[in-house]
């Protein structure tokens, strides 16, 4: 183990860590959002992320920006991101949607079981991967770099880079906003009541799959926003990009307390961290286990994660 790489390198990794972590906090909150209502892991939800990331892509296609186009400046790096952004929200918001009524709609009203959904699923995620790859091919596609990757400031080891500051204040902008959504509106009143007796809150007058849907369609915008995150870090996607976001992205979900919005912000930064420190003891290509490992260890010894709360009950 390289005790020595991750003590000389602890702001920097820490600092990467809550960027990568922001992405898989974003993604989480699909999860943990449909698990609260329904009882249902969303295993589609990374492809849903994947057709973020080419939305986002394609925004800037139709921008006529190209891969090799000279990054830009000022004010036209906000009007790009932002455009992008919308686009990559709205295609993942229609496909979550779209999956909503497809693949779980029909099983819920004819009283399937919880594994009939999580075939769907599963059906689902495979099917968008296949129809994307023979759509845009199996090679990976790169994503142009609209803003130059400007250093801003170097503080404590921890390289501060402009592309990193849009991550972290764009996914902190869209949690809080999130969690006021749900807290302080209508709707997110009837989420978290939907969440803690489904049966009540229809008795109350609550329309269920408006509901449902509405879950859906916020779970599917926070995956756009994170796909257009991650292209900006990553600056490439393919039709396999959603499943290891994916599958960290549900082990930070079970991690901060699935069902649990703030649990899965906590969960997400958690991760992102913890693999950054596992790749600097292990090496980089551990990068990828810890977030295995982290899963099997959460559910063993505390399978309600770190906070725990359901999202009917959850404080908000």
């Amino acid at each position: 183990m390289h005790f020595s790489n991750l003590y000389h390198q602890f702001f920097s990794l820490s600092f990467d860590g809550i960027n990568i972590g922001a992405v898989y906090a974003l993604m989480a909150l699909g999860y943990t959002l449909v698990y609260g209502v329904l009882r249902l892991i969303n295993f589609a939800h990374s492809e849903v992320f994947m057709i973020g990331t080419f939305g986002a892509l394609y925004a800037t296609r139709w921008f006529g920006i190209k891969a090799n186009s000279a990054p830009h400046h000022g004010i036209a790096i906000v009007l790009i991101l932002v455009g992008a952004g919308l686009v990559a929200m709205a295609a993942s918001g229609m496909a979550a949607l779209v999956l909503e009524r497809v693949a779980y709609r029909p099983l819920r009203r004819r009283g399937a079981s919880r594994l009939s959904a999580l075939i769907s699923a599963i059906g689902a995620s495979i099917f968008l991967q296949e129809l994307f790859a023979y759509w845009q091919g199996r090679d990976f596609i790169p994503f142009p770099r609209v803003a130059q990757k400007v250093h801003i400031a170097h503080v404590l080891r921890a390289d501060i880079r402009s592309d990193k500051v849009i991550i972290i204040v764009t996914a902190v902008v869209m949690m809080v906003a999130l969690d006021r959504f749900v807290g302080l509106t209508r709707l997110g009143r009837g989420i978290r009541a939907v969440a803690q007796d489904a049966e009540t809150a229809a008795l109350m007058g609550v329309d269920i799959d408006r509901i449902i849907s509405t879950t859906f369609l916020i779970g599917g915008l926070m995956a756009g926003v994170a796909g257009l995150l991650y292209m900006v870090y990553f600056e490439n996607t393919q039709y396999f990009i959603g499943f290891t976001p994916g599958i960290k992205a549900f082990t930070a979900a079970v991690l901060g307390g699935i069902g649990n919005l703030r649990g899965a912000l906590l969960g997400g930064l958690l991760l992102g961290l913890l693999e950054n420190y596992g790749g600097a003891l292990f090496g980089a290509q551990w990068k990828d286990v810890t977030a295995f490992v982290l899963l099997v260890v959460v559910l063993m010894f505390r399978p309600t994660g770190l906070l725990g709360e359901q999202l009917g009950r959850a404080r908000v």
